[in-house]
């Protein structure tokens, strides 16, 4: 217990040095040892990469998993060293609900069939979201996870350490600095007892003289700081390579990025598909409905020859669709578009094209000219000039 009380005394009397060291030297009131500018840049660089890992790695945890109880959960499972219970995602839910709706509903009504449509699509499109969760996960969140717990973990411990190697080498260097100075003033006053609030208390004999005591003083001094100094290189020489490491930890992150943006890319893809199969369906469903529901004794439910239906719109030949003899106006494209199929019109942004509205097209589309090109345009991608 004794040696513990001790122990602890000596390592408080440390920090508190180091401490009462650190604060001068921020006040300008001690010199301290500058590593070279390379070192620094790597040092930087090091810091640079772990704020900017962490902030990815936060948000991109968001983005997978928006409900924040939901990752505190998974925090938990994780420090428990447990298995996450498998959680159903919000796409598999609400096809689940919209299945079961149908089916009391009815499968055989209009509305009943279309949930069940939905439904599958919707339950396709939370089995997409989950395998796009789980590689997501493994090929990016792991990776810089294990950065920020593993190689940045040690990278702050050994630069610590060799902070704290520093401020005892500038110590040393200011203890050896005051014995020379010391020994320089005996040298010149003769026998002077030597002033022992100066330096370390040691057990020196009193009846020495004050010259010899400081050249001993000295010799200690300069032992300490060749100590120090040797003691600072070595843990110099670990921590530089470990922060050139970093260069490495780059060309990881870059590939698990790479792979990320590819499940995101294969996820989008599945979702779009699935979608254009819905929609297809849902077409067809409508068309059939359409014909089936028509009677000839009701002329409400009987659509105008010259109405043509959102099916029919939107299968127009645009070479065919010929503009209005007034309403052509000027538009400024806002911002790029990729047209979806050859019915649109690819746009570039800032260039002017001609557009005007045909009769039965949705409000929220134009036909659009440029020179001998034609197709249907977005309005939210167009500012409409007078």
């Amino acid at each position: 217990m004794d040696f513990n009380v001790r122990k602890l005394a000596a390592d408080a009397g440390i920090f508190f040095s180091r401490a009462v060291q650190f604060t001068e030297e921020k006040l300008g009131q001690a010199e301290r040892t500058e590593l070279d500018a390379h070192f620094e840049n790597l040092l930087s660089r090091a810091d640079c990469t772990k704020n900017w890992t962490e902030k990815i790695y936060g948000q991109t945890e968001v983005l997978l998993q928006p409900n924040p109880g939901a990752r505190i959960e998974e925090f938990l499972y994780e420090k428990l060293e447990r298995k996450v219970p498998p959680r159903a995602t919000n796409g598999e839910i609400l096809g689940q609900y919209m299945l079961e709706a149908g089916k009391e509903f009815g499968a055989d009504t209009p509305y009943g069939s279309t949930l069940i449509q939905v439904a599958d699509c919707q339950r396709r499109l939370g089995g997409a979201e989950r395998e796009f969760l789980q590689t997501s996960s493994i090929s990016f969140l792991t990776p810089l996870r294990n950065f920020l717990e593993g190689d940045w973990r040690t990278i702050s411990k050994e630069r610590k350490l060799l902070e704290n190697l520093r401020l005892d080498l500038d110590a040393c260097k200011a203890r050896l600095k005051k014995a020379k100075a010391a020994e320089t003033k005996a040298a010149c006053e003769g026998e002077a007892v030597p002033d022992f609030q100066e330096t370390r208390p040691r057990n020196y004999v009193l009846s020495a003289s004050a010259s010899a005591l400081w050249h001993e003083e000295l010799n200690k001094a300069q032992h300490e700081l060749r100590v120090a100094q040797t003691e600072f290189d070595r843990q110099a020489e670990v921590t530089r390579l470990l922060v050139e490491g970093i260069s490495s930890t780059h060309v990881n992150h870059l590939r698990c990025l790479r792979e990320f943006v590819e499940a995101q890319a294969i996820y989008y893809n599945q979702c779009h598909q699935y979608m254009q199969e819905l929609q297809k369906e849902l077409g067809r469903a409508c068309t059939s409905s359409s014909v089936g529901d028509s009677d000839p004794a009701n002329p409400s439910a009987v659509l105008p020859l010259n109405s043509p239906s959102p099916l029919e719109t939107d299968a127009l030949q645009i070479e065919e669709v010929q503009p209005p003899a007034s309403g052509t106006r000027n538009a400024k494209v806002l911002y790029d578009y990729t047209a979806a199929d050859s019915s649109e019109l690819s746009l570039r942004a800032d260039e002017l094209i001609t557009v005007y509205h045909m009769p039965g097209m949705d409000s929220d589309w134009l036909i659009g000219e440029r020179g001998n090109q034609k197709g249907k345009v977005p309005v939210t991608y167009l500012e409409l000039l007078s």
